[in-house]
């Protein structure tokens, strides 16, 4: 299984990582009992911006580094912007993902979307 350097990058050095404890909402997708674990935490302003993010992960280098690429992809970002961040987007930043990881930026899109929804159920 050969990783891009840019994964490798991710996974030795990940941005962004641990909890935001006042986060505005939380994503979490996985499965403890058979895996990778991800959370994804966000801070919005009063414009809908993610103006933080970080990530807690437990899982393999893969989970790890589409974690760390998902929050340079979505800080910055409104959060409809960030919706639009698929799991393919954030595989092809990386440099792909060999065939058996690509759950990964499944994973990583997924609980960036999580976190956007809990947001938005928030603050109707």
């Amino acid at each position: 299984m050969q990783y891009s350097e840019k994964v490798m990058n991710h996974f030795r050095n990940p941005r962004n990582v641990g909890e935001i404890k006042d986060a505005d909402a939380i994503g979490e997708v996985g499965n403890p009992t058979c895996g990778d674990m991800m959370y994804i935490y966000i801070k919005v302003d009063e414009n809908d911006i993610i103006y933080d993010i970080s990530f807690q992960t437990f899982g393999c280098g893969a989970a790890i580094a589409t974690s760390s690429m998902i929050t340079i992809m979505a800080k910055g970002k409104t959060l409809d912007e960030a919706l639009k961040i698929s799991r393919e987007d954030v595989a092809n930043e990386l440099g792909g993902l060999p065939q058996q990881k690509l759950h990964c930026s499944n994973l990583a899109a997924d609980a960036l979307h999580d976190a956007i929804k809990k947001y938005r159920e928030k603050t109707k």
